[in-house]
């Protein structure tokens, strides 16, 4: 469903940057999902989110985990790490937002969405964080707005922005659809 809105991201292939001296990739799905690349992979170091252990990756069981360990890696690193983080957009965006609070330039960090589309709504009533939704309407969490899911996206909130759906017309709301598989 696209509302004309110019603040979705666009992505593309994965080129490893040889400007870099180090490479660090991180993903919310394992396997690492290596088709997000067009370049090879010879010096890339993996982050995957799992349940189990995958060989040749760094394996964490939640991406809170992974994402915390990596702010403190970051906060280790010097000039020349790139990062590449593949997966949903709100892992992928919290992932660049960490790398952005401790310093990286946004030229040093290189994003592409893979797996689900599902969707974390941010509620522009009550702030509430809504994660996995698949449909344009959602209940807030927080509020129990029935909130119209909007194509709009916020980098700093890694989330679309999700408005009262019936706020003109109460209890008038358009059909369910899933659009997000």
């Amino acid at each position: 469903m696209q509302q004309g809105i110019k603040s979705r991201p666009i992505y593309s292939r994965l080129r490893v940057d040889p400007a870099g001296s180090r490479h660090l990739a991180v993903s919310d799905q394992c396997p690492f999902p290596r088709a997000a690349f067009e370049t090879p992979l010879d010096d890339l170091e993996f982050w995957v989110v799992s349940s189990k252990s995958v060989e040749g990756n760094a394996v964490f069981p939640e991406a809170t985990g992974l994402l915390a360990a990596l702010e403190a890696r970051l906060l280790r690193e010097t000039a020349g790490l790139r990062l590449y983080a593949v997966g949903t957009e709100s892992f992928i965006w919290d992932a660049a937002n960490t790398a952005r609070r401790v310093g990286m330039a946004e030229d040093e960090v290189f994003l592409a969405q893979a797996g689900s589309l599902h969707r974390r709504i941010y509620c522009t009533h009550c702030k509430t964080m809504i994660e996995n939704v698949n449909t344009n309407l959602t209940p807030c969490l927080g509020c129990g707005a029935t909130l119209f899911v909007r194509d709009h996206f916020s980098r700093r909130l890694a989330a679309f922005m999700g408005i009262q759906a019936d706020a003109e017309e109460p209890g008038i709301l358009p059909p369910l659809q899933t659009l997000y598989p």
